[in-house]
């Protein structure tokens, strides 16, 4: 167990941490929520001994290991991926060798009668004990699993570490810390340099992980899957909710309304007790009791509430010129890397104001193509955009094609037309750089704020077609939503590649996998990708279809592959269409119904009696959670039978 006593971190006038206490239990599953700049970084590098620079203390027994995974890497190395990964099982290294010494002690020794060789048996014996509770004879076996599982190809495993970009030597030291197994994990972002399959491969590892977790990430689905609790710092204090990630939105919202009361009592206490102050203060028979009325507001802790509406991004596209109705056109599209074949003879068609997602593996070519498309790269066959297409590319790895020694305030009026550039400051106010901010360089910045400069210059130009390369790297919850909001509201065209399931859910309304060099097309979100794929493990995904497997067909699909009559097919549609017109009125019940249900709860969580009245909000928080999820599976399921039923009643346009 990990015991944190009066936390407190300041710099200068500003508090960090104001004497916060907590403690991390057995197998504990933690998410550390709160803003840019609250300090979740910081609190992680204290907890893992890398930041000595506080107040209070941090406990934990002798042998508690913590494993700690930062959001920058800063180390380099050129030995081969397993031989780096391999040196994270240290401790079975030891022991293997400690065993050889002892066994080439005890065959040389003469005196078997003597204490010295029954000592040299009995430590073989504890020694062997000890390797073979670790699994140290399936150490080989482990160390691949979890380098395939982290997205590594088998054939790389012996490649020099510092061959690898950024994002893969990440992986090799995510690796290290899961193979060290240590009670506490400790990981901040680490689904960052992920794609969806090893994000959900990581999700179903620390699912069964044996020690505890502290996680920092902006993957709502991941911190609702693993976590139970989640632990908030907010404005130098510290707010523990024993619940997941959604559960606590929905809880801090209720605290949040509930400390604005107090606030507005305290406020209007204050106000009158100052009157009374400067009313009272002049007199002689009454300033004794001005005094303890001045000293009384200076005990007071006062209610400080973040704003939230002053704390967030404000988004908005500008209105982008009209494009032809064929934004894009891609015909045996190839991309080759040397003998490296990465795209293969690619068809692709994109029609104005579609939404679309690259999914896929990484390694297989979305972001090569989605550099193509913004005429980056070379490659051989047909990619041309439409008619009047203005095309804006926001680039994976954005933040480091930035300049490091421009201002913040130089790097947006280098961008800007110039009917622009006496607006830049208010442009950066937008994105949450104020004042003093707009002159940090560039290379001071945390991610986050290197995010939010690059997507201000993205808004600098009216462009009609986006193509945005994992865009919500480093950018925390509130900012992703307000983003997505922005492209959905965005009368344009966009490409999104991005591994962040939340982000993409409802947002495109057309999936491409990358898989095996080409492209395969999932018309609906990333949602319905993920179940048409049946995607729950890794082997699943890296086995690609199976051989001799039929592709999952529609109710039109099967209707139009069987060989009956034009009579059997038009009753066989009509019955089909009866069945989805059922169950679609019956959903539609059942959601008014849940609607309901949920409004009435509402009623009762929100009210301002509610913690003195409810004898357990637990139940009613719980109750609310589990008709939200029920409510969103039945709106998923209505919205897959309306796509059935439009697709069937267009097939009947068809044939007739």
């Amino acid at each position: 167990m990990l015991q944190v006593n009066n936390l407190s971190v300041r710099y200068g006038a500003r508090v960090l941490f104001d004497a916060i206490s907590f403690q991390v239990g057995e197998q504990e599953r933690i998410g550390l929520a709160g803003r840019n700049g609250a300090g979740k970084s910081t609190l992680l590098k204290i907890l893992a001994g890398l930041q000595k620079d506080y107040e209070g203390s941090v406990q934990y027994p002798k042998e508690y290991r913590i494993g700690y995974l930062k959001q920058e890497l800063d180390f380099s190395s050129s030995k081969s991926v397993i031989e780096e990964a391999s040196s994270a099982r240290g401790d079975v290294k030891a022991l293997k060798k400690r065993m050889d010494e002892l066994s080439d002690a005890i065959s040389n020794h003469k005196d078997y009668q003597s204490d010295h060789y029954g000592e040299l048996l009995e430590e073989l014996g504890e020694v062997s004990h000890r390797y073979e509770l670790l699994g140290a004879d399936k150490a080989d076996k482990e160390i691949e699993r979890v380098l395939l599982g982290l997205g590594f190809e088998r054939e790389v495993l012996h490649r020099p570490v510092n061959t690898f970009s950024g994002g893969w030597q990440m992986r090799v030291e995510l690796a290290k810390i899961l193979l060290e197994q240590p009670d506490l994990l400790l990981l901040d972002e680490p689904t960052n340099h992920l794609d969806i399959e090893s994000i959900i491969w990581l999700e179903s590892f620390l699912r069964n992980y044996p020690g505890s977790l502290m996680l920092v990430s902006h993957d709502k689905r991941l911190l609702d899957n693993l976590t139970q609790r989640t632990i908030e710092l907010e404005l130098g204090k510290m707010y523990d909710y024993k619940a997941n990630y959604s559960q606590y939105v929905e809880q801090r919202k209720l605290r949040r309304e509930k400390m604005m009361r107090e606030k507005k009592n305290q406020d209007r206490f204050v106000e009158h007790t100052e009157q009374l102050i400067n009313k009272f203060r002049a007199k002689k028979n009454k300033a004794a009791f001005a005094q303890s009325l001045i000293k009384k507001l200076e005990r007071m802790e006062r209610i400080e509430i973040e704003d939230t509406d002053s704390t967030a991004m404000k988004l908005r596209f500008p209105d982008p010129p009209r494009s032809g109705q064929r934004a894009l056109h891609c015909k045996n599209l190839s991309k080759r890397y040397d003998d490296h074949l990465v795209l293969d003879r690619i068809d692709l068609e994109v029609e104005r104001g579609e939404k679309i997602a690259f999914v896929g593996r990484n390694g297989e070519g979305k972001t090569t193509l989605s550099k193509i498309i913004a005429g980056l790269e070379s490659h051989e066959g047909l990619c041309e955009p439409g008619h009047n297409v203005q095309l804006g590319f926001f680039a994976q790895h954005q933040n480091e094609m930035l300049d490091e020694n421009s201002t913040v305030l130089e790097s947006i009026e280098d961008a800007a037309p110039d009917e622009l550039r006496p607006r830049a400051r208010a442009i950066l106010g937008a994105y949450l750089f104020s004042s003093d901010d707009v002159y940090k360089k560039i290379k001071v910045l945390s991610g986050g704020e290197k995010a939010r400069v690059s997507l201000a210059k993205l808004m600098l130009q009216p462009y009609n077609f986006l193509v945005m390369d994992e865009p919500t790297n480093h950018l925390d919850m509130v900012s992703k939503e307000i983003l997505k909001q922005a492209i959905l509201q965005y009368k344009g065209t966009v490409i999104i590649v991005s591994h962040d399931r939340e982000f993409l859910s409802g947002l495109t309304s057309k999936v491409y996998e990358f898989r095996n060099k080409k492209i395969h097309e999932f018309l609906g979100d990333i949602n319905y990708f993920l179940e048409k794929r049946k995607i729950g493990h890794l082997d699943e995904l890296s086995a690609g279809e199976e051989p001799g497997k039929k592709k999952e067909e529609t109710p039109a699909d099967k209707e139009r592959n069987t060989g009956k009559s034009a009579y059997e097919k038009k009753k066989d549609r009509e019955r089909t269409l009866r069945k989805l017109k059922n169950g679609i009125r019956k959903r539609e019940k059942e959601i008014e119904a849940l609607q309901a249900d949920i409004a009435s709860l509402e009623k009762i969580i929100y009210a301002p009696d509610f913690y003195e009245t409810a004898v357990h909000p637990q139940l009613k928080f719980d109750e609310y959670s589990r008709l939200k999820k029920q409510l969103e599976s039945a709106e998923e399921a209505w919205t897959q039978m309306q796509i059935d039923k439009e697709a069937l009643e267009g097939a009947s346009k068809i044939d007739s």
